[in-house]
C-alpha cells in the first residue's frame, strides 16, 4: 500500500520560511518523479514544483521559482520543499504526489501523478 505523508506546514508571517517534507512508503521511491501541488480555498489545485526521478531535473511554477527549492533524498524516501520569502498568496494546502518514471512535458499536470498525500496547511499572514 502506497502512502505519502506530508509534514512541516504551519502559520507564519509574510517573509518567513518553511520546509515541507513528504515521506513515501510502499513504492520504489527512486523510480518516481515527486511533485508538489497546492490548493487555495476556492481555487483549483496548481503545480508548484517537481523533482525528476532521473537526472536531478527540477521544475518550478514561475511565481515560486526564485523562492522555493525542491530536493529529494532517495535513501530516506523523502522529498522536500524549502519555501522562502513566503507571501499571503502562498497560503494553501500543499500536497505531494508521485509519478512513475514521469518526465518530459507533463510534470505539471496533476493527472500525471498516481499517488497523493493528504496535504499540509500553509498559512501566511500579511
Amino acid at each position: 500500500q502506497v502512502q505519502l505523508v506530508e509534514s512541516g506546514g504551519g502559520l507564519l508571517q509574510s517573509g518567513g520560511s518553511l520546509k515541507l517534507s513528504c515521506t513515501a512508503s510502499g513504492l520504489t521511491f527512486s523510480r518516481y518523479t515527486m511533485g508538489w501541488f497546492r490548493q487555495a480555498p476556492g481555487k483549483e489545485r496548481e503545480f508548484v514544483a517537481a523533482f525528476s526521478w532521473n537526472g536531478d531535473i527540477t521544475y518550478y511554477e514561475d511565481s515560486v521559482k526564485a523562492r522555493f527549492t525542491v530536493s529529494r533524498n532517495n535513501a530516506k524516501n523523502t522529498v522536500y520543499l524549502q519555501m522562502n520569502d513566503l507571501k499571503p498568496e502562498d497560503t494553501a494546502v500543499y500536497y505531494c504526489a508521485s509519478g512513475l518514471y514521469l518526465s518530459g512535458v507533463n510534470y505539471h499536470l496533476s493527472g500525471s501523478y498516481a499517488y497523493w498525500g493528504q496535504g499540509t496547511q500553509v498559512t501566511v499572514s500579511s
